[in-house]
């Protein structure tokens, strides 16, 4: 098997060991930091994915994301996925109109009202009122009397 090997400056195998003496790293960057030491020993792409148990692909990939980024690489990068829509502030002003007295006409607040006020009052740009309700019951909070014996749907 043709060996290949990762070149590491003393500056960055330096850098590499104090990172594994902290003790306080995710299991990723750990194989990725672990892996770039064994290459530099020497060892071949395949004795590097059985020492670590990941894939030879893994390996593989690991090293030429160093050769082209530096140390950058051991960094995971921002996953995508759907940002948080409604910050902790908002949520907070969400609980606060819920636990408010309800308006005039009304003995209290319906999930539907809740969602209509909060975007009436610009607290957000667009709510569904069963988001509403999520928000409340994560807060134990809920609009709906417990003595009413309603069930909240």
């Amino acid at each position: 098997m043709k060996k290949q090997h990762v070149k590491l400056s003393s500056k960055d195998q330096n850098y590499l060991q104090s990172l594994l003496a902290k003790g306080t790293m995710n299991v990723r960057k750990q194989k990725r930091v672990l892996a770039l030491l064994e290459l530099n020993k020497g060892k071949t792409i395949e004795s590097v994915c059985e020492f670590l148990n990941v894939s030879n692909r893994s390996v593989q990939r690991w090293a030429n994301c160093f050769r082209e980024e530096g140390l950058i690489f051991l960094n995971d990068k921002p996953r995508s996925g759907r940002p948080i829509g409604i910050s902790g502030e908002d949520r907070a002003k969400i609980t606060a109109l819920a636990c408010s007295d309800a308006p005039d006409g009304y003995a209290r607040w319906s999930l539907r009202l809740l969602a209509d006020k909060l975007v009436e009052l610009e607290i957000v740009d667009s709510i569904s009122f069963k988001q509403v309700g999520n928000i409340l019951k994560k807060t134990n909070c809920s609009p709906i009397g417990k003595d009413s014996g309603a069930s909240g749907k």
